[in-house]
């Protein structure tokens, strides 16, 4: 009720109320949309590696081409973030929620572009046999960056802290398939049964793999750092800064982050 030309104390608290609700429904939105997003990529991974295998270029035309999807959501979804942010001015939880989400949007859309590049390899070594060891290696990749990312999207909508700080291991894993997978390739190459040009071309599809674990790994960090204001270790930037005991551990962790 408005008194004299002013809003009374009870109307400001519901105008108020009013407006928190609103924005946690634009940032619930927006977590939706991210959710979507990863999904995407997560379905994505396994047709990319099937591409690889079977040498079915219209199905690489098709993933190359749905990127363009990705790009546009992505888009969208930093659009939104930056309103939230010039609009509702968020503090505490909810400005850590909105900063980490602009940064596991470009996570996101680079593992996209990651799984578009195996499709782009696939198209560079077309027509060449892999014998059997490296095709199971590849599968094996795959499937460790697929789950890496199926990890990293339940920490998310899960708010699992637990769950996030898994996935270092997970990724290690990951990287144990790649060297063994490099390895592979210097044998193969060293028996004549796949030429130079394939073994870089399947040397850099290893990296792409690694590279889509590092992305899952980031997201993992962006969760840890939603629900807690936990930090990644900064050691390179810490020691530049002459900061004491910089090279002593990994983890940076946020003094006291205050509650949402």
């Amino acid at each position: 009720m408005e008194l004299n030309g002013f809003i009374t104390r009870t109307d400001r608290g519901r105008l108020m109320d009013e407006l928190r609700r609103g924005f946690h429904q634009q940032i619930d939105g927006v977590r939706s949309e991210v959710i979507r997003l990863a999904a995407m990529v997560i379905e994505i991974i396994p047709r990319a590696t099937a591409v690889l295998l079977s040498g079915d270029l219209d199905e690489a035309n098709a993933l190359i081409e749905s990127d363009d999807e990705i790009d546009s959501i992505s888009i969208e979804i930093e659009e939104q973030c930056y309103k939230l942010l010039a609009l509702q001015a968020p503090v505490a939880g909810d400005l850590r929620q909105v900063v980490a989400i602009v940064k596991m949007v470009a996570d996101i859309e680079r593992s996209a572009d990651l799984a578009v590049n195996i499709c782009k390899a696939a198209r560079r070594i077309y027509g060449h046999d892999l014998d059997p060891r490296l095709r199971g290696l590849i599968s094996r990749m795959s499937e460790q960056a697929q789950q890496l990312f199926v990890a990293a999207l339940e920490s998310f909508e899960e708010n699992d802290v637990a769950k996030a700080a898994a996935l270092d291991d997970m990724d290690s894993f990951l990287d144990s398939l790649q060297r063994e997978f490099i390895q592979a390739i210097f044998e193969s190459h060293s028996e004549n049964t796949i030429d130079l040009q394939v073994a870089i071309q399947l040397a850099v599809v290893a990296r792409f793999y690694e590279r889509i674990g590092d992305h899952a790994v980031n997201l993992g960090e962006r969760v840890r750092y939603i629900v807690t204001g936990w930090l990644p270790g900064h050691k390179g930037a810490n020691r530049f800064r002459g900061i004491n005991g910089a090279d002593d551990t990994d983890e940076v962790p946020f003094p006291n982050p205050p509650a949402s």
